[in-house]
């Protein structure tokens, strides 16, 4: 039985939260620009719809993916309760001021990592990230980059979350903000899911009151997931688009715990090109939105991603591999007459792809 991430020390939830929110918190960092959304004729063509377009992450403030929108809103949250400040800071700066001294600690496969590395060192902060077994040196260096210590492990993902965690037991200086939520863990990762819905706000804008019909998300955890589900499921929201999660074979824990009608844990044991959905728990927070919400859930073998991480190459959009799984998963749906059916794509249809993170 897989052992569960120890409790850590709780944050004081205030009973006011500030005004600002996520999207303005992240217009107020320097760099900050909406990521674009490019839209592909060749893909509408492919698929027989109307309209394809690419939500595209591949330098979001300067780094190759999303991540860095959750890190820093949570950090910023974070921070700013453990200062005793019941709003978040209003920018970097601010937050510099009022923060004491930490170390912000969490796992990765990856982007999450780097991007919580660059938010310690824009305010002077130490962070400790820990990477599962068979991460390449190209990652484990980008994060170093950052300024970081880097704690390489012979673990798989859901175990180097365990590690952190446990590492920071007992060390009121350490401060965990993980991707993921279980019992006891939930508060930070809502965060980090609140922060990423800057993203599907910009698409909002950037769609200009068009409608989409059809938004596919990779998935590893689900945090990037419950935030699509978030935004498309709400009350006020007349047309809702079907959302699709797309995961690795090999990392296929949302699949399966649909199939299961309860979260199930997957083996991540074997390696994926798709390093950052290689997840094989869902988190705690995500579920209930997944289970409720969801329309369906795909998954895709590393061949099927490389070739449309190629695809989208040509096309302009310099994706990575997770990104690329969008694009497969697609395929795999709709290329499912049925599947294609319970979807309500049709010819009129408009379809958003988020592509994740950019080419290595």
């Amino acid at each position: 039985m897989r052992a569960e991430p120890p409790q850590t020390a709780p944050l004081r939830l205030s009973t006011r939260s500030g005004h600002m929110t996520a999207r303005e918190f992240h217009r107020s960092i320097p760099g900050y620009q909406p990521t674009p959304l490019v839209e592909l004729p060749e893909l509408a063509d492919e698929f027989e719809v109307a309209t394809v377009l690419v939500k595209d992450e591949s330098n979001r403030f300067g780094l190759p993916a999303f991540k860095i929108l959750g890190a820093s809103w949570a950090v910023n949250r974070a921070l700013s309760q453990r200062s005793g400040f019941d709003a978040p800071a209003t920018s970097l700066t601010e937050l510099r001021e009022r923060s004491a001294p930490v170390t912000l600690v969490t796992a990765t496969d990856g982007n999450h990592g780097r991007a919580l590395a660059r938010i310690a060192a824009l305010l002077g902060l130490a962070a400790r990230i820990y990477v599962p077994a068979g991460t390449v040196k190209e990652t484990v260096d980008a994060i170093s980059s950052e300024g970081a210590e880097v704690v390489q492990t012979s673990l798989i993902y859901d175990e180097v979350v365990w590690a952190a965690a446990s590492s920071t037991a007992g060390h009121r200086d350490d401060l965990l903000i993980q991707d993921t939520a279980w019992e006891g863990y939930e508060q930070i990762p809502r965060w980090i899911v609140d922060g990423y819905g800057t993203l599907f706000d910009e698409i909002d804008e950037q769609l200009g009151g068009r409608a989409i019909h059809f938004v596919a998300v990779p998935t590893g955890v689900g945090s990037l997931l419950q935030a699509a589900l978030q935004h498309y499921r709400r009350p006020a929201l007349q047309e809702q688009p079907a959302v699709l999660a797309v995961e690795p074979v090999t990392a296929a824990c949302v699949t399966a715990s649909l199939g299961a009608g309860k979260p199930v844990s997957a083996d991540t044991s074997e390696p994926t090109i798709m390093a950052g959905l290689n997840c094989g728990t869902v988190s705690a927070i995500a579920w209930p939105a997944i289970r409720d919400c969801l329309d369906a859930a795909v998954a895709v073998t590393d061949e099927q991603a490389a070739a449309a991480m190629r695809r989208l190459n040509e096309l302009g959009i310099p994706a990575g591999a997770c990104g690329g799984s969008s694009l497969a998963g697609v395929r795999v749906a709709l290329g499912d007459s049925d599947q294609r059916s319970e979807l309500a794509i049709s010819e009129e249809s408009a379809l958003v792809l988020i592509s994740t993170d950019g080419a290595v």
